[in-house]
């Protein structure tokens, strides 16, 4: 069995289909899925999905390229992390990508981020684009190590992977890693221990091949596993078994 670990089934393009997607996820060996706060508006959507289906769980956060929000406080995030159906604070994180200027209002709300973390005890979903070395040095200075989590859709170097495995993260792969220019990511993919690995879709964004360009779904997390193994000359077996492990440790997910 598969579990996709980061996905947005709350988002519009996909939750007017959300029985077609859980018949899907069922029919490719899917069994759960974690939904993804993105930002706090639309938090008691992500949780009435993750209520609603026993094989889905939801985190709270806000996303790092919100902006113009009240922004969350650890307090805040805390309070809504207290349910049995929330077992992730995030995503959040830096994104140097898509904006530009004075983002120390981004820098501050990671950190708050990490802090209602610690304090709950919950890990963490990590979005870094272009701010490694800043997310890295808050995710140092904040103490994240503590609780440990994820580096979501992880697309940076072997040596930022490193570093954040040395601070008690797992690395997700997305659909990105089967996209045939992707070298860097597959020869990630093919040097990290099996065992702080996890696989994602972040549905409904990078389909993986075959589906590239397509919308994506849970149920394709099974070909972000089959380019894994074929990657490292192992079973796709192997690398269900150890990804959906790693996804229940990680999130004491029940």
């Amino acid at each position: 069995m598969f579990v996709d670990s980061h996905c947005h089934l709350d988002f519009p393009d996909l939750a007017g289909n959300l029985n077609e997607l859980l018949d899907g996820m069922r029919d490719s060996n899917v069994s759960h899925a974690l939904c993804v706060s993105v930002n706090l508006e639309d938090f008691p959507r992500v949780l009435a999905l993750a209520e609603a289906h026993s094989n889905l769980f939801a985190s709270v956060g806000v996303h790092p390229d919100y902006e113009n929000l009240a922004e969350p406080q650890a307090a805040q995030l805390v309070s809504l992390a207290d349910h049995p159906k929330v077992v992730s604070i995030g995503e959040t994180g830096l994104d140097y990508f898509r904006l530009k200027g004075d983002l120390e209002w981004q820098r501050e709300r990671f950190r708050q981020h990490i802090r209602a973390a610690r304090q709950c005890g919950k890990p963490l979903i990590i979005h870094t684009r272009e701010a490694a070395a800043d997310t890295l040095r808050i995710m140092a200075e904040e103490g994240a190590d503590s609780v440990g989590g994820v580096m979501h859709c992880f697309t940076e170097s072997w040596e930022v992977a490193q570093q954040a495995m040395e601070m008690n993260f797992y690395i997700s792969f997305s659909g990105i890693v089967t996209f045939k220019n992707a070298l860097a990511l597959k020869d990630v993919a093919k040097r990290i221990k099996l065992e702080r690995m996890l696989i994602e879709t972040d549905s409904p964004y990078l389909a993986p091949v075959p589906h590239r360009g397509k919308m994506n779904q849970p149920a394709f997390v099974r070909y972000v596993a089959e380019e894994i193994a074929v990657l490292r000359g192992i079973s796709v077996d192997e690398v269900a078994t150890a990804t959906t492990a790693n996804f229940f440790k990680l999130f004491k997910a029940a």
